[in-house]
């Protein structure tokens, strides 16, 4: 049986891409036009790709739940996405709405579905993974999942409710972090 492998778990809107922020909050590109990456997203991907990690995004994509935005629209920019960094390996999505759903949606961060969902199919190893995100929840997430998680701190208006293991300012940062520690 094949050894379960490490993966980089990673948010997409202000982790990956860059985000909208309106009164202190971040909100997700509306258009595939408006979806751009931050700097060096493709190559601190490929660096982590090339140290043996498998690199999984998991994303809320709300609105299309909430109906304010189109489905299609969304996975138009998870294709973009994956052209312009070809080595995530899966892309995750949890189009639950969110507000007032009972019970809550198990795949919505910050429950851990989405990344338990995706090392079940990859085999991955949540032992030695990790989780890249800029808000509480992604942060949330990642300690449900028993993953190491990295936050980029943005300055938003929202508080984290559990500390993350390590707080950079960029995504390459967050890479540096994560190569730079040792997997166990």
């Amino acid at each position: 049986m094949p050894s379960l492998r490490p993966a980089v778990f990673l948010d997409r809107d202000g982790t990956l891409n860059v985000q909208v922020v309106r009164d202190g909050k971040p909100y997700p590109p509306q258009t595939v036009g408006e979806f751009q990456l931050f700097p060096g997203v493709p190559e601190a991907c490929a660096r982590l790709d090339a140290a043996g990690y498998v690199l999984v995004v998991a994303t809320n994509q709300p609105d299309v739940g909430r109906g304010t935005q189109a489905q299609a629209v969304v996975e138009a920019m998870h294709a973009k996405l994956i052209q312009l960094v070809p080595s995530i390996a899966r892309v995750e999505v949890c189009y639950a709405p969110g507000r007032g759903e009972t019970p809550p949606d198990p795949r919505r961060k910050p429950s851990p579905g989405m990344l338990l969902d995706a090392a079940r199919a990859l085999g991955l190893d949540l032992a030695r993974s990790w989780m890249i995100g800029d808000r509480w929840r992604d942060i949330d997430c990642g300690k449900r999942a028993g993953v190491r998680t990295v936050f980029i701190d943005f300055g938003y208006t929202e508080e984290l409710r559990e500390p993350p293991d390590f707080t950079v300012r960029s995504f390459d940062d967050a890479a540096d972090v994560i190569l730079h520690r040792p997997r166990s």
